[in-house]
């Protein structure tokens, strides 16, 4: 068994490129996060579709996948941003919605200091209002620098803030921890940000 398990994903390695890879967990991202509709699909209050029906809706939009492309694409993505149900049967964005989505998740005390990532262009407005969600549901923060540092460099030239997460859940904060083990939050104030480093050219 371990043996089959071993070649399938050999297999479908060889089978999708890594650039068709990344094609297909950005198409995810879109429809599991932000535009459901855009395959005709539903997500249920907490985020959740049917993996049939993914499968199905994706087919008949010309973005042919199988079930079994469809977990090596979850299982591969280097940032986890998908989950599964226990018995596979339904399957979510981990985090990241732009939808009104409760991912149920449960408040948590978070660590003394949390990082949030971002571009030294947005750092002015930032120092000005806070860390705002803007279009998401949550601001993202990140347990270690190496990490925001990474997402900061998506957006520009990376900046990483220090963030006194504990301190801000001692004065009724709330913090939730994704599937993915990125650290969530509703706002930032300025008062619980620190200091910035971190950048790079």
């Amino acid at each position: 068994m371990v043996f089959y398990k071993f070649f399938l994903t050999e297999a479908l390695r060889i089978m999708i490129s890594k650039k068709e890879n990344i094609k297909i967990s950005k198409f995810l991202s879109l429809v599991l996060r932000h535009k459901p509709e855009t395959i005709q699909i539903q997500l249920d209050e907490n985020g959740w579709v049917s993996v049939s029906e993914l499968i199905e809706k994706l087919n008949q939009n010309r973005e042919y996948i199988s079930f079994e492309i469809l977990k090596y694409v979850v299982d591969t993505n280097s940032k986890k941003r998908f989950a599964f149900n226990e018995d596979q049967t339904k399957i979510r964005a981990s985090q990241g919605h732009s939808l009104q989505i409760d991912l149920n998740y449960e408040p948590i005390n978070p660590p003394k200091k949390l990082y949030h990532g971002t571009s030294e262009r947005f750092l002015e407005s930032i120092l000005k209002s806070g860390i705002e969600k803007r279009n998401r549901q949550h601001v993202h923060l990140s347990s270690d620098i190496e990490t925001a540092l990474k997402v900061g460099q998506r957006h520009g030239k990376p900046v990483v803030l220090d963030i006194e997460a504990e301190k801000m859940s001692q004065n009724g904060h709330k913090f939730y921890l994704s599937d993915n083990s990125v650290w969530l939050t509703e706002y930032v104030p300025i008062e619980y940000i620190n200091s910035s480093f971190g950048t790079a050219e």
